[in-house]
């Protein structure tokens, strides 16, 4: 019987910060295939898991500060946990760095040909450059991206991919993030004293990447054209005025679906390759119609302009302007029709299994 090893850099269950460990955190609590996660010991437990946790003594802190060696730890739980006559499947989650030596453990202990490595990459342009990354792709068996967008780039940008790839978009729990009616929705809105008025919704951490600034500039305009507008900002803890936006600093993952479901318009002016865009499609199964940069991942994600508007030149002001102002000027707003089942935890979960069940027939 094939075995799953989940190699974790952060432990599992893991509440700081989102995408990936808040999709392992929904599949190890439904119908899930890890046998073991490898992590630091983390506050609780899954009870449907068992954990082999790292550990160091002062020879491996040694080792890690002075000679480099930052995975000792994960490769002395690993030891643990695998034996010669059996076969795995070892997932790591964008940790680029274990994986050379993780190739030489296995090679040197003779498990290598009884191992797949599946590597799961949630960015959206090559990480690596052509000649000298070579040795990545040569030492797993297989790379999962968030979108076929990102394995063109990839295909197109390295010479030799010698190892398998597959795709697995990110998932949301559309039980939490989904439409209400218009009288929840206005009720929400009467919570901020938004009555009558267009309200859009920018969230995100509050990086120069993620557009905030830029948005700020569209909006000062829009709003003086547009009194009966409003602009949220969400995840971003600034204390400064600006007419028309209100400040919400950062908001429980729990809260957050109500500020998606109370505006009308999600605003994705990201200015950097995103891999996929979470609260994009979080917006999207709560009801906004959404106008995002067609940057990395997200066109695919909006299907090409089918979900929402793409501004194809997203560093020109003009464009987010003449966006904002053609969807305050539709009489009647379109409503976008988002297939329940479209980037959900449980579309997310069945990817998953069958990306395992693959890996488990090659190793047979």
């Amino acid at each position: 019987m094939e075995k799953v090893i989940l190699i974790s850099q952060f432990p599992l269950p893991y509440s700081k910060i989102g995408s990936w460990t808040t999709m392992y955190y929904n599949y190890l609590k439904n119908n899930h295939q890890i046998d073991c996660v490898i992590c630091h010991k983390p506050e609780r437990h899954f009870d449907t898991v068992k954990y082999q946790l790292v550990s160091e003594n002062i020879v491996d802190k040694i080792k890690r500060k002075f000679f480099k060696k930052t995975y000792t730890g994960y490769l002395k739980a690993l030891r643990r946990v695998v034996k010669p006559n059996e076969k795995y499947i070892i997932q790591i989650v964008d940790n680029f760095g274990i994986i050379k030596p993780l190739q030489k453990f296995l090679i040197k202990n003779g498990l290598r040909g009884n191992c797949q490595i599946q590597f799961f990459y949630h960015g959206f342009p090559p990480f690596l450059e052509n000649f000298h990354g070579r040795w990545f792709f040569e030492s797993i068996d297989e790379m999962i991206l968030l979108t076929h967008d990102s394995y063109k780039v990839h295909k197109d940008c390295y010479t030799i991919l010698p190892c398998k790839f597959s795709i697995l978009h990110n998932g949301i729990d559309t039980e939490k993030f989904h439409k209400i009616s218009l009288e929840e929705k206005l009720r929400f809105k009467n919570e901020l004293d938004l009555k009558d008025k267009k309200v859009f919704i920018w969230c995100s951490k509050d990086l120069p990447k993620k557009g905030l600034d830029f948005i700020l500039e569209v909006w000062k305009k829009i709003h003086l054209q547009n009194k009966d507008t409003a602009l949220l900002v969400v995840g971003a803890t600034r204390n400064i005025q600006i007419e028309g936006v209100h400040f919400l600093g950062k908001i429980s993952n729990n809260e957050l679906p109500k500020y998606y479901q109370m505006s009308d318009c999600y605003l994705f002016p990201t200015l950097w390759h995103e891999g996929f865009g979470m609260s994009l499609i979080e917006a999207m199964h709560s009801g906004c119609y959404c106008i995002a940069s067609a940057i990395g991942g997200v066109p695919e994600v909006l299907q090409y302009g089918k979900l929402g508007r793409l501004i194809e030149n997203s560093h020109f002001q003009q464009e987010w302007e003449d966006a904002v102002l053609e969807f305050l000027n539709q009489k009647e707003i379109k409503e976008t029709v988002i297939p329940d089942n479209l980037y959900s935890t449980q579309s997310w979960n069945s990817g998953m299994n069958k990306i395992i069940e693959n890996a488990k027939d090659r190793l047979k």
